[in-house]
């Protein structure tokens, strides 16, 4: 089996029996503010774009690129779609003139011609990608991949159970806008920023250990910043706390904890795995290339530039009257909310800086009152600040996913009172009819099932499922003192209390092993 890197999370895979493109991701994205790192768009994409099958694992822009997919992926290709809960990425794949699909059962193994073997696991919660993220196991000739991507599957059992997996691709980076647009001192910043980055390398050391692959290849991150505004984001200044490390840094981290399997893919790198092992040639040396990160970053700062200003320029829609749209697009699916509207359980303002730079409009999204409206100088449980124009070009283009497009783009501030609450986001990602209705009915679906089986973990009892996303806490709980944390997503409880300390919500059920009854757990959405 070769595997091509084609950056970031993609890679083409072939076979003599058919080659599978992953992924391609070469524009930038989320508001021109990420580009794949190291440069992707002087590959022959002409070439690697003839493929026979074509998979992407959800829709988050630095995977699905549909500029990339309509002029260059061959649309002879069969589309291998993950089950997910909406028809959404079919109908992006039809409107680039995709024709050709195959929508594999979840969990399941599929066998193509020529003997091919895949299977795709699809995660189908409301904050999984937009509506769900997904890995592809890949067989041919007793070698098996796993291309994990960033999906985060509560565990690996299901590939490990088809056999020994030769070559693990998964996530190790940061991809989230925390918490560098919080309005907070640098130096709280850092240490958040800093407890991000160990969390994100301890989950991604549970996964390399449940699987157990041959070979670790590092993917899906980070990205780099070129906008001059936003070049502090990139991982060259000596920021302890900044969450988007390069592969050679995960090489680094890895060895620290006995890692000595990694192998890092180069866009043009090649890995030829067999169940014997793995060799892979690059375009250039590896550590020669991340020693001159800086160079290179530079130079594409400046050859990308030209893009970056043509972007900017097409956002200004001022014939858009913001409030107005708001109230028509936001207001119906407010009415319609329950599970969401509750748990964000206060109003929510956005300060939209004009073109001058200086004045401000504020509107609320008001979820208790149910409207969207201007701002009455009232107490906000979130407060948004960004450009007018970015919000004019969400509601030209009629974006039904705000939090993949404006906040992964991390042109915004934010502050909040309290907790991080997962409503807020999730509701923004839900701006059309069928995702609003759809994630209504997975709260609701999960905050009535009751989780009976309790563990044991250190002094404590607590229940086996995470109240967050029913990660099994018997693979990811730690116990440190009247602390647990769940390392999938590094969620943290009282113990005593069964109070959840990252988000507003989701108590746990825990009580001492020398208690007689537990503590009670409460609702989800109190």
């Amino acid at each position: 089996m070769r595997v091509t890197g084609t950056g970031h999370a993609s890679m083409r895979i072939d076979t003599a029996a058919g080659s599978i493109l992953c992924d391609p991701w070469v524009n930038p994205a989320y508001f021109a503010s990420w580009f794949p790192f190291p440069d992707n768009s002087l590959l022959d994409w002409g070439s690697l774009g003839q493929v026979d099958y074509l998979y992407v694992s959800h829709l988050h822009r630095d995977h699905f690129d549909a500029k990339h997919l309509r002029d260059f992926v061959s649309k002879d290709a069969t589309v291998l779609l993950p089950e997910f809960p909406t028809s959404e990425m079919e109908d992006e794949f039809r409107a680039l003139g995709f024709t050709k699909f195959l929508k594999a059962p979840n969990e399941q193994v599929v066998e193509l011609p020529g003997g091919l073997k895949i299977m795709i696991q699809a995660l189908t919660s409301p904050t999984d990608g937009p509506i769900g993220d997904s890995s592809l196991w890949v067989e041919y000739d007793g070698v098996r991949l796993l291309n994990q991507n960033d999906a985060r599957p509560t565990d690996l059992s299901v590939f490990a159970e088809l056999g020994h997996v030769h070559a693990h691709l998964l996530q190790f980076s940061g991809a989230i806008w925390y918490p560098m647009v919080y309005e907070l001192p640098q130096a709280a910043k850092t240490a958040f920023g800093k407890q991000k980055r160990d969390r994100q390398f301890d989950r991604t050391w549970r996964y390399i250990d449940d699987l157990k692959a041959d070979h670790v290849f590092p993917i899906a991150g980070p990205p780099c910043f070129l906008d001059d505004e936003l070049w502090q984001f990139n991982d060259i200044h000596g920021d302890e706390g900044n969450i988007f490390p390069d592969q050679s840094v995960f090489l680094t981290e890895y060895a620290k904890v006995g890692g000595t399997n990694g192998i890092v893919l180069l866009p043009g790198s090649v890995a030829e795995v067999t169940t014997e092992g793995a060799t892979t040639t690059h375009p250039v040396p590896v550590e020669e290339f991340f020693a001159n990160k800086v160079a290179h970053l530079e130079e594409m700062r400046e050859r990308k530039r030209p893009i970056i200003e043509a972007e900017k320029a097409s956002w200004r829609h001022p014939e858009v009257d913001v409030l107005g749209e708001m109230k028509r697009r936001i207001e119906p699916l407010l009415d319609e909310s329950i599970y969401l509207a509750k748990g964000v359980g206060g109003p929510v303002r956005f300060d939209l800086v004009g073109y001058d730079g200086e004045s401000v409009e504020s509107i609320v999204v008001d979820f208790p009152g149910k409207e969207v409206r201007p701002y009455a100088d009232e107490k906000v449980r979130y407060r948004f600040r960004t450009e007018r124009s970015l919000v004019e070009h969400l509601l030209f283009i009629d974006e039904v996913d705000w939090v993949n497009s404006l906040f992964l783009s991390c042109r915004f501030s934010a502050a909040r009172i309290g907790q991080y609450n997962e409503f807020v986001y999730a509701f923004f990602k839900c701006l059309s009819e069928e995702r609003l209705q759809y994630a209504e009915g997975w709260y609701d679906e999960h905050e009535r099932t009751t989780d009976a089986e309790d563990i044991t973990l250190g002094d404590w009892v607590v229940q086996r499922r995470c109240p967050h996303l029913k990660a099994d806490l018997t693979r990811f709980g730690i116990v440190e003192g009247d602390q647990l944390t769940c390392q999938l997503h590094g969620w943290r409880f009282d113990l005593p209390s069964g109070r959840c300390l990252t988000s507003v919500g989701h108590k746990v059920r825990a009580h001492r092993v020398d208690a007689e009854t537990p503590a009670p757990a409460g609702e989800a959405l109190s």
